[in-house]
C-alpha cells in the first residue's frame, strides 16, 4: 500500500491507470505539503563582506554592480522579511536578488534555504561631476537585513567625486606613511586630495600650496572593541608641514561631508597632529573647520600659523602640549572647548588674534604648566610656560575667557612667565583674591571687557569683524612685522585695533 497525506491506496493493476493516478496524486499532495521555516529571534544571517566597497573610479558618470553572499546557517529556512537601504529612496544604491528582479530600494519576503545562501546584487549610478551636496567625495549608507525581528547590517561605500584619495580608498581605520627620502612632495593637482583613514608623514615635507583643498574622511572608530581617532593628518618628527595659500586662495582643511545639512558639523575628523619633535611646520593663510582639534602640537614639536580661521571644532582650535607655537593674525571661533589651549609649560605668542568664544563653557584661552601622570596618586610632573599675548580679542559669553593655572607649589615664577599687552580681555573669578587679582596691573594697557561692550559686528552671524563703535578700535599697539589684518586690511601705523581684522574706514 502507498501512504499518501492521510489516505490509503490500493493500485496493484493497470500500469497505465496507475501511473495516471500517482501522478495526479502527486500534483494534488504538493498542496498538502507546508515548508516549515525558522522563527525564532535569535535568528542570525551571516554575510561574506561587512563592508560593500565601490573601487570604480568615477571619471564620468559612473555605474558599477558588487555582490555578496548572504548565508543562512540554521537547519530549516528562513525568510528575511525585509532588506532595504537605510537611505530609502534617497539612496543612490539599488538591490537585486540572485539576478531575478528589477533593481529596487527594498525588498521582502526573501527566503533562504536551509544551510544555503543566495547572492545580493548592488548596483551604484553616480555623476562625479554633480555638486558635493549631491554626490559627496565618500557615499555611504547601509542594507538593512529584518528576519524574525532581528536587525542586522552591511555597510556600503561609494566614491563620487574625482579626487586624490590619500592613501587609497581602503585605508579607513589604518595608518598609511607619506615618505620622500626627506625631499618635498607638493600636492598641487587642481582635484582636491581626500585623506582617508590615518596619514603619517614622516621623512618628507609636504607643501600644500594655494587654493589646494584637503578633505578628510573619518573620525571617531571602533576597531576590535576599542574607539580610537580617525581622520588625521599626522607630522611626524621628521616630518614638515608646510601650508602656503594666500588671501585670495586660502588653503581648506575640511571633512569630507560637504552635504548642506553636513559641512558645519563640529569634530566630523580628528584634526592636524604634530608628533613630538616635529620643526618647521608652517601654516599661512588656511581654513581649518569642522576638526575634532583643529591643531594639536605634541611634545617637543613647533608650528608657526599665521592669517588662518580655525573653527566649528568639537574641543579647541588649537592644543599646544609642552611644544612652541606662535599665531599671528588668526581667527578662533565656534570651538566646543577653548579657542586656545596650552598645557604641560612650552614657549607660545599670540599677536593680533581674535578668541571669540560663545556658547560653551570653555574660555577662550586656557594655560597651565602641569600634566597629570598618575590618576589614582594624582602625581603631576611641572614645566615652565613661557607666553606671550599681545593686541588679542579675549571675548565671549562666559564669565570669563581666560584661564591660568600655575600648579607649582610653591610658585616659582620661572614656571609660569605671561605676558599681556594691549589685549582685549573678559576676567570676573580670575582676579578672585585666591588667584590673579593684580592680573590687570600687570597688563600693559589692557583693556577689562564687559558684557555689555560694543564689539564685534554681528557674532550671530559669525562675523567677527568689528562694529564700528567698538571698544577695540584704536586700541593696538603697532608691530611692524604685521602690517596686514587678516583680510588684508593695512593696519592704521599709529593707533591699529586690537584683534585680527582691523575697522575698514
Amino acid at each position: 500500500m502507498d501512504y499518501f497525506c492521510g489516505m490509503i491506496f490500493r493500485a496493484r493493476t493497470f500500469p497505465v491507470l496507475k501511473y495516471l493516478v500517482v501522478t495526479f496524486l502527486a500534483f494534488w499532495l504538493g498542496g498538502c505539503y507546508r515548508e516549515r521555516f525558522y522563527e525564532e529571534g535569535d535568528a542570525i544571517l551571516r554575510f561574506s563582506v561587512d563592508t560593500l566597497r565601490f573601487d570604480t573610479v568615477f571619471t564620468r558618470v559612473g555605474s558599477a554592480t558588487r555582490s555578496f553572499k548572504v548565508f543562512n546557517d540554521q537547519s530549516l529556512p528562513v525568510k528575511v522579511a525585509s532588506i532595504k537601504l537605510q537611505q530609502g529612496l534617497s539612496s543612490v544604491f539599488r538591490l537585486n536578488v540572485d539576478g531575478q528582479a528589477a533593481p529596487v530600494k527594498e525588498l521582502q519576503g526573501i527566503e533562504i534555504g536551509a544551510g544555503d545562501s543566495i547572492y545580493l546584487f548592488l548596483e551604484v549610478t553616480i555623476q562625479p561631476d554633480q555638486p558635493l551636496s549631491v554626490s559627496p567625495f565618500v557615499i555611504e549608507d547601509k542594507i538593512l537585513f529584518n528576519t524574525n525581528g532581528k536587525e542586522q547590517q552591511v555597510m556600503l561605500e561609494a566614491w563620487g567625486q574625482n579626487a586624490n584619495y590619500i592613501p587609497s580608498r581602503y585605508s579607513q581605520g589604518g595608518i598609511a606613511l607619506l615618505t620622500c627620502d626627506l625631499l618635498d612632495e607638493t600636492w598641487d593637482d587642481p582635484k582636491p586630495y581626500v585623506i582617508y583613514g590615518i596619514l603619517a608623514v614622516d621623512s618628507c615635507t609636504l607643501r600644500i600650496p594655494a587654493g589646494a583643498r584637503v578633505y578628510v574622511h573619518g573620525g571617531l572608530v571602533r576597531n576590535s572593541g576599542n574607539i580610537y581617532n580617525d581622520g588625521i593628518l599626522y607630522v611626524l618628527d621628521q616630518g614638515k608641514l608646510l601650508v602656503e595659500g594666500t588671501k585670495e586662495r586660502p588653503v581648506i582643511f575640511s571633512t569630507d561631508r560637504l552635504e548642506p545639512e553636513l559641512k558645519e558639523e563640529w569634530g566630523a575628523w580628528s584634526g592636524i597632529r604634530f608628533g613630538p619633535g616635529s620643526r618647521g611646520n608652517r601654516i599661512n593663510y588656511a581654513e581649518i573647520r569642522s576638526a575634532f582639534v583643529g591643531l594639536w602640537a605634541d611634545s617637543s614639536s613647533e608650528v608657526t600659523v599665521r592669517n588662518t580661521r580655525i573653527y566649528n571644532t568639537a574641543s579647541s582650535g588649537i592644543v599646544g602640549v609642552h611644544a612652541r607655537v606662535i599665531a599671528e593674525n588668526c581667527l578662533f571661533h565656534s570651538n566646543g572647548g577653548h579657542g586656545v589651549q596650552f598645557a604641560f609649560g612650552g614657549n607660545y605668542r599670540l599677536e593680533y588674534c581674535t578668541l571669540a568664544s560663545y556658547d560653551n563653557d570653555a574660555e577662550a584661552l586656557s594655560m597651565n604648566n602641569a600634566i597629570l601622570r598618575d590618576p589614582e596618586t594624582r602625581r603631576i610632573e611641572l614645566f615652565p610656560l613661557i607666553a606671550t599675548v599681545r593686541n588679542c580679542i579675549l571675548f565671549g559669553s562666559g564669565k570669563d575667557e581666560l584661564d591660568l593655572s600655575d600648579l607649582t607649589d610653591p610658585k616659582d615664577p620661572l614656571f609660569f612667565q605671561y605676558s599681556f599687552d594691549h589685549c582685549y580681555i573678559k576676567a570676573e573669578e580670575l582676579l578672585a583674591e585666591k588667584n590673579y587679582p593684580k592680573f590687570f596691573e600687570k597688563c600693559a594697557s589692557c583693556i577689562q571687557a564687559q558684557s555689555s561692550d560694543t564689539v564685534f559686528l554681528n557674532v550671530a552671524k559669525l562675523d567677527f569683524r568689528l562694529d564700528t563703535f567698538s571698544v577695540v578700535n584704536d586700541k593696538a599697539r603697532p608691530l611692524e612685522h604685521i602690517p596686514f589684518d587678516l583680510l588684508g586690511v593695512k593696519r592704521d601705523a599709529g593707533t591699529p585695533d586690537i584683534g585680527c581684522f582691523e575697522l575698514l574706514q
